[in-house]
């Protein structure tokens, strides 16, 4: 059985999915673009910026769903230009303090809404 959780402390979905769903012991987030969860808009800013943004609106969507950033286990990072990873990385590590998540980075051509970045994870449930 699965649920789909939804929390208004993160981007609510443009589309026709979920933000994330609780499936079991697991919770699957939709991929997740830097907006704004207040004006729904896409920030301004560098890349640190933006990927902070995209974790605190993950973890406001874990936490919705009975876990965290911290029971994070694996990533997928869409970025639009490879030469902004190392900078996208040392934010990773302010976020996964330990041993990190598994994780792939796949550089795009495009992302939704012009995005530079977007990342969805599946986490553990508490």
């Amino acid at each position: 059985m699965s649920v789909a959780i939804i929390t208004e402390e993160a981007p609510l979905p443009t589309g026709h999915y979920s933000q994330a769903i609780k499936a079991g012991d697991f919770i699957f987030v939709s991929g997740q673009i830097p907006i704004n969860p207040l004006t729904d808009e896409l920030i301004e800013g560098d890349i640190k910026t933006k990927t902070r943004l995209i974790f605190r609106n993950i973890d406001a969507i874990l936490k919705a769903g009975s876990s965290s950033i911290s029971k994070v286990v694996k990533l997928t990072v869409y970025i639009r230009n490879l030469s902004d990873f190392s900078a996208v990385n040392s934010v990773f590590a302010e976020f996964f303090v330990g041993e990190p998540p598994a994780r792939e980075t796949v550089e795009v051509n495009k992302l939704p809404k012009g995005a530079e970045i977007e990342i969805s994870v599946i986490a553990l449930v508490n």
